[in-house]
């Protein structure tokens, strides 16, 4: 069956050699149909996070785990579906209830990919360096920043949470009280983002600004608003926000 593969498709893929050995033609469909396999279950992954199935989300992290699945892929994926759940949620095509579901199925698959996550993100390369996150005064969006926080924990950071709709000056007196590195701030609007400059703005007037370094992110912001307002670091994606964490705490 696999010695049958056309030979011809095979030839139009970049790299390819001309010939193929029959020892050839079998790893190379072996690795197409591995690679079909593991997209497939990735893709049911997400889909047990957007019809909220907790169970089903934990079967398909199991079979991640087994099938050598990249964790982070399934993450990023499950990422997706909350951002996805977010979208529906502001059209009120879903509603609180079903989000919180799709929240639970997102940690209790998490709770599975853990371990190859740290494996990933390099253990506990940030151990004993400590973040605050919000999501800026004004915003009530938090599954986005609620996963960065998810994720911040798992590469080994100590994160405290305020959650959303924060005011900025309680954002700078809650790290100054944890003894923060890095202070991570959310919004998902255009409305709400000169929130997360006015945070900075805070620290300046305190004297205070160099103690932090200050990472922004959502749905609004971009890495020039980012350079603008003068924050450190911006990151599209919960993965992203960790790489620069690290980066930022070296």
């Amino acid at each position: 069956m696999f010695d049958g593969y056309p030979l011809q498709l095979m030839r139009q893929l970049p790299g390819m050699p001309f010939a193929l050995t029959r020892h050839d033609r079998w790893s190379f469909s072996i690795t197409l149909f591995s690679g079909g396999f593991r997209m497939a279950t990735i893709d049911e992954l997400k889909k047990a996070v957007l019809e909220y199935d907790e169970d089903a989300a934990v079967s398909a992290a199991q079979k991640c785990v087994k099938e050598g699945v990249n964790a982070l892929d399934a993450v990023n994926a499950m990422g997706d579906a909350l951002k996805e759940l977010g979208d529906q949620f502001q059209r009120m095509e879903v509603f609180l209830p079903e989000v919180l579901l799709a929240t639970d199925a997102f940690k209790g698959a998490l709770a599975i990919l853990e371990p190859e996550l740290k494996k990933a993100s390099g253990g506990d390369a940030g151990a004993g360096k400590k973040v605050v996150i919000a999501t800026v005064k004004g915003d009530v969006h938090a599954v986005g920043k609620d996963l960065v926080a998810t994720m911040l924990t798992v590469a080994g950071f100590q994160v405290k949470n305020l959650g959303a709709d924060v005011d900025s000056e309680f954002i700078c007196d809650a790290a100054e009280e944890y003894g923060a590195d890095i202070i991570g701030l959310s919004a998902l609007m255009s409305t709400t983002i000169p929130h997360q400059k006015e945070v900075i703005e805070f620290l300046k007037a305190k004297g205070i600004r160099n103690k932090y370094k200050v990472m922004v992110g959502g749905g609004s912001t971009t890495p020039q608003w980012a350079e603008q307002i003068g924050a450190d670091g911006y990151s599209k994606d919960a993965v992203g926000a960790v790489t620069l964490a690290q980066n930022l705490t070296k």
